[in-house]
């Protein structure tokens, strides 16, 4: 159970981080500080949690291929502006601004990965 929570909260400030530097980037998404940017990412992972829970019930499953990642992408958008609906400090600019904003955060999470490969150390998975 401690590894649990303790995994937990280092994905919360992993994807924080990655929030402040997609806004940092001015890519379609705005986050107010490094607060704003934890609570944002936990609510992302709880909106995208349901969302796809909700689909498996309907049976809706993602295989792999181009197709498959362009749906996970227009889902991870509308989870982003779903999310930054009802998040004050979450400001995310309609939903080019989103489909820009997600595909920043999956190459963020990617090179970010890569960097700490090197050192041997994982990151853990995107909530988006």
């Amino acid at each position: 159970m401690i590894e649990f929570l303790v995994g937990a909260v280092i994905a919360a400030v992993v994807a924080a981080i990655v929030l402040i530097i997609v806004d940092k980037l001015n890519l379609g998404l705005s986050v107010d500080g490094f607060g704003s940017a934890i609570i944002a990412a936990i609510v992302i992972a709880v909106v995208s949690a349901i969302i796809m829970w909700l689909f498996s019930i309907l049976g809706i499953t993602f295989g792999g291929g181009f197709l498959s990642a362009v749906v996970l992408l227009i889902i991870s958008a509308v989870v982003l502006m779903l999310s930054g609906s009802f998040l004050p400090g979450l400001e995310v600019n309609g939903f080019v601004g989103a489909i820009v904003a997600a595909i920043a955060i999956s190459v963020v999470y990617w090179l970010l990965d890569w960097v700490l490969g090197l050192f041997g150390i994982g990151v853990p998975p995107p909530p988006v």
